[in-house]
């Protein structure tokens, strides 16, 4: 296959870029599943990113897995990749035909409708780690850069794209994601904001406060540090313990603090059932 992965960073550190051409892997998919031009749109998308998302992880027996689940006629689709970024999907209702949106494109959003999207992440864990978020626009693109917003607090911005031939075969594919890390200075911000034209944060002489999405964020954050709290606790603790632990935390929180303590407490602790999970810690308890 001609597809490749670029990864980049910039800013010392702050900003990370990854993009990939998929059109050789899209159009194999669509030859061994027999897809529809808008359930080849879809599928090509998804496992576009996948194939990103998976090179994110840091293991090297980690596998990362989506869902989309939606009541529209496609019904949904799922990936499975990597941390090489080897990535392999399907859709639930392949044959979907739909006319095109009012923008004359391949209409995603409405073969997929209202539903949820699922992002499991197996690092080696007796509990897999599941973020949810709902579907947005349905487009894919737009529904992860929600997701990476509301579940992992990470401002990403998300294009992907598959281009069609006369004859329905995939003339080209692909996409990138850029992403701010934790602790971005405000001169970074500012300049990626103004690039990509989405504000992140309002701010004032006095004072930044959060946009309505950040208001958000801070509605799971709050919970996960509780949570955290607990879950150091346990960590600090000794003997043979059996049971399950149950953590809820945002991904950024997981991936960037609790992981190297979850490995560590799994290893001397093999027993315990580790479930992590983003959601509220009113609706864990």
């Amino acid at each position: 296959m001609a597809d490749y992965i670029i990864r980049a960073t910039a800013a010392d550190g702050q900003i990370r870029a990854f993009a990939s051409t998929t059109r050789d892997l899209v159009e194999e998919a669509r030859k061994a599943h027999n897809t529809s031009p808008v359930a080849t749109a879809a599928l090509g998308r998804l496992l576009t990113a996948g194939g990103m998302m998976g090179s994110m992880m840091k293991g090297e027996d980690d596998l990362l897995t989506i869902k989309i689940q939606g009541d529209g006629p496609m019904e949904g689709l799922t990936i499975t990749a990597d941390s090489k970024g080897d990535v392999k999907g399907y859709v639930y209702n392949p044959d979907v035909m739909l006319p095109p949106n009012a923008k004359g494109k391949l209409d995603v959003g409405g073969a997929l409708g209202v539903g949820v999207l699922s992002v499991i992440q197996d690092i080696g864990l007796k509990e897999p780690y599941v973020g949810q978020t709902i579907l947005v626009t349905g487009e894919i693109a737009e529904d992860l850069t929600y997701y990476y917003a509301t579940s992992e607090q990470t401002p990403s911005s998300v294009s992907l794209g598959v281009l069609m031939n006369k004859d329905n075969t995939v003339c080209q594919a692909g996409g990138f994601i850029i992403q701010l890390m934790p602790g971005a200075s405000e001169e970074i911000i500012s300049s990626l904001e103004k690039k990509l034209g989405h504000t992140l944060f309002v701010r004032s002489t006095k004072r930044v406060i959060l946009t309505p999405e950040g208001e958000l964020l801070l509605q799971h954050v709050k919970p996960a540090l509780s949570m955290l709290n607990e879950g150091e606790a346990a960590l600090s603790g000794e003997g043979n313990l059996t049971g399950q632990l149950r953590i809820g935390a945002s991904d950024t929180l997981c991936r960037y603090f609790l992981i190297p303590y979850l490995r560590r407490f799994h290893k001397d602790h093999p027993e315990v059932r580790i479930k992590i999970i983003n959601i509220t810690s009113m609706t864990m308890c």
